[in-house]
């Protein structure tokens, strides 16, 4: 029989969460906000809390913008590009697909061209020291939220789909290295609950009821608070990050 507890723990599904407080700092198109980048295996949704804005999202269908106020759920699937703007103290709770992967390595800024071309090109220029100064941290999250959004802007201008699906490949090439801790990520987490389900379906075909035994009961707290994440200042749980080694700061994928 497949264990009734998946590797990784968390919400139901495999599901992780984090508390988003998205940032204030305007660009120069006036709007304030984050960091546009996409996700390539995993679906996002934004549950808000407080305040207002807006997500813009950008696909193969062309551009929208979703306003988002509280009681708002907006999702989006893998290859979405979106970027949060806060028009008043927008605050949301993010649930993120396959044990919080999404902040935990896959997520792709829109970044110009040349800093694609390979990983270490890449996480020089998205870095956020976890060990520098708080202030200096603020600085590398704004610099390389603008750096995403200059690659964003000739992404959402472009004469053609050509652009966007040469993103997709260099987003592909920078995380292939991941892959395989990717696929144990997933099969501890979501491959394993959804499995733990079949075999409880499976009991109960037969009568047998002793999985309900072994019920429990867990609430966490976040273990770490005002991270510099891509779109704003994170709240972590430690679920979203369990089985992942330590990452280098901010939210940045660690290619």
């Amino acid at each position: 029989m497949v264990s009734a507890t998946p590797g990784f723990g968390g919400l139901p599904g495999a599901v992780a969460v984090s508390h988003l407080r998205v940032y204030d700092w305007p660009a120069l198109d006036g709007a304030a906000g984050g960091t546009p980048h996409l996700h390539l295996t995993c679906s996002e949704a934004y549950v808000v809390t407080g305040g207002h804005g807006s997500v813009q999202t950008l696909t193969a269908s062309g551009y929208g913008v979703t306003p988002l106020a509280p009681g708002t759920v907006a999702w989006f699937t893998p290859g979405t590009i979106h970027r949060l703007v806060n028009a008043d103290g927008l605050r949301v709770t993010v649930l993120m697909q396959n044990s919080g992967l999404p902040e935990a390595g896959d997520a792709v800024m829109t970044l110009p061209p040349e800093y694609l071309t390979d990983p270490g090109t890449y996480a020089a220029a998205t870095l956020v020291p976890a060990d520098a100064p708080e202030e200096e941290q603020a600085r590398f999250a704004r610099d390389r939220r603008d750096l995403a959004l200059e690659g964003y802007r000739a992404l959402r201008e472009a004469d053609g789909p050509a652009p966007l699906a040469a993103f997709h490949r260099a987003a592909a090439a920078l995380v292939r290295p991941r892959l395989a801790e990717w696929r144990e990520r997933w099969r501890r987490g979501a491959e394993a609950s959804a499995a733990a389900t079949g075999d409880q379906l499976g009991r109960l075909e037969q009568g047998d009821v002793s999985h309900l035994a072994d019920a429990v009961v867990r609430a966490e707290r976040p273990f770490a608070r005002g991270r510099f994440g891509m779109c704003g200042l994170l709240d972590v749980y430690e679920a979203t990050e369990r089985g992942v080694r330590p990452r280098r700061g901010g939210d940045a994928p660690d290619p």
